[in-house]
This record gives structure tokens, C-alpha cells and sequence, in this order.
């Protein structure tokens, strides 16, 4: 099935913005959403110039304004007609060592990584539902597999309640029989601005080829996958193994 209007979310920059970039060059319409409506903007008059005949609609957005999240995914829909995937891609990965003085970032990854998560899939499964059509994506990490240590204990954390929350909703459409499809992706180290001061990160891919493995395992539609999926499928395997002392190298 061919999904043709994808809603994404903190699409103004890094893997959001190379996902709306790379969904155009396949003809599909977007609705773009985010904070930084001015980048928005600059994406719609790039991909306007490569692509004319792909529709780009664009909201302004903050993700822990739970009751906008409701407000734009609706008035999506209603320009739109249909939404066939929304991606929730929106994220942060601020953050320290827990019991450091730095409650308020560890509390605004979470916030921003799990619970605006759970609005976004609250409003995208109420337009699934009705529609009785659509893919819900989330994007989550590697670093859900395990515990992290430093900066990645509260990302990791939130990641890996991304984990649970979107196979909890596959559980739920499961029960009820609804077509609904529900795909969790676990993205590898992809160069992004959430991450462009990190340095000598082992396994570390640039945005557009890291972006183009999501995207070929979001269109296949799984259940789960890592993208890309060589090494990370090997190195998820391990991680889930391994000691924690060897898992905390990767953090």
C-alpha cells in the first residue's frame, strides 16, 4: 500500500526535515509540523523547487502543547482529507547524570520523548480509527535496549518507553482486529543536530544515507526495525546481552 499523505512531526530539522526531503522525492504529499516554523518554511521552498507537484502544508508546533497536538493533526485532516502515516519524530536529548543538578533537562527529555509521544499517537490513532486506515511510526533508538549512562540515561529511558507504548498499541489494534498498522523504528548513531557535537561515535552514518535506511524500513511497515539495519541489528542483538559494563561503552 501506497501511503500518500504523511504527517511528521519536528520536521524543521535533521532526520525530520531529511525524511520530508526524501518522502517528496517519492511524490508523496506532507504535512509538516514543528516549533520553527521560519526552517519550516525554507524546507517548503526546497522541496517546492525539486518537486512542484508534491503538496507541503506546514503548522506551527510544540509537542508538549499537548492540546495543539490535537488541534494540528485535526486541521491536517480536514486540509488534507485523509492522513495515511504520521511519523512521531519529534524529540530531545538534553540531559546529565541523575543526581547532578540537572533535573529539568533530564525532565524535559521524558516529557518531550514519551509523553508528548503518547499525545501524538493519541491524535494520530483517533484519525486511524475513523478513517479505519493508517501507519502510526514512531521513532525511537538503540538506546532503548538497555540502561545508559551520563548524558543517555533519561533519552534512553524515554526511548525505551517509546518501545513499549507503540507495541502496547499494536497490542490494542490486535485485540480489536482494526488495520490499523503500527511500525516502531530504533534509528542506529545518524549524524543530526540533536547530535553534531558528538565525536568519534563508532558506527556513526550521515543524515541522508541514515535517513534512506528509515525510510526503506518504514515503507516495508514492520513491527520493528533498526535502520540501518547492518550493524545495528547485530549490535541490538548484543546489547541485550551483553553485561552492562560492556553496554556502557556505547553510551
Amino acid at each position: 500500500m501506497t501511503r500518500k499523505t504523511i504527517l511528521i512531526t519536528g520536521a524543521s530539522s535533521g532526520l525530520g526535515a531529511e525524511m520530508a526531503r526524501q518522502f517528496a522525492a517519492m511524490g508523496r504529499d506532507l504535512a509538516l509540523c514543528a516549533r520553527r516554523v521560519e526552517r519550516l518554511e525554507g524546507l517548503r521552498e526546497e522541496i517546492a523547487k525539486d518537486y512542484p507537484t508534491v503538496k507541503v502544508s506546514l503548522k506551527s508546533l510544540d509537542v508538549n502543547d499537548h492540546e495543539a497536538v490535537f488541534r494540528v493533526f485535526a486541521e491536517f485532516k480536514q486540509e488534507f482529507g485523509t492522513i495515511d502515516r504520521v511519523i512521531v519524530n519529534a524529540g530531545m536529548g538534553k540531559g546529565g547524570p541523575i543526581g547532578t543538578g540537572l533535573f529539568k533537562y533530564n525532565k524535559a527529555t521524558i516529557e518531550t520523548n514519551l509523553v508528548a509521544a503518547l499525545a501524538q499517537s493519541e491524535a494520530a490513532l483517533e484519525i486511524f480509527n475513523e478513517q479505519q486506515s493508517g501507519h502510526l511510526v514512531t521513532i525511537s533508538s538503540v538506546s532503548a535496549l538497555r540502561g545508559m549512562p551520563r548524558a543517555m540515561t533519561a533519552y534512553a529511558a524515554s526511548k525505551a518507553g517509546l518501545v513499549n507504548l507503540t507495541e502496547g498499541i499494536r497490542a490494542e489494534l490486535l485485540r480489536s482486529g482494526s488495520p490499523v498498522k503500527v511500525s516502531c523504528i530504533l534509528p542506529g548513531f545518524i549524524r543530526s543536530e540533536i547530535n553534531e557535537k558528538v565525536k568519534n561515535t563508532p558506527f556513526m552514518v550521515d543524515t541522508t544515507p541514515g535517513v534512506r535506511a528509515m525510510i526503506k524500513a518504514i515503507e516495508k511497515e514492520p513491527v520493528q526495525a533498526y535502520a540501518p539495519t547492518w550493524p545495528w541489528a547485530l549490535i541490538g542483538f548484543l546489547m541485550k546481552r551483553l553485561p552492562l559494563k560492556a553496554v556502557m561503552k556505547l553510551g
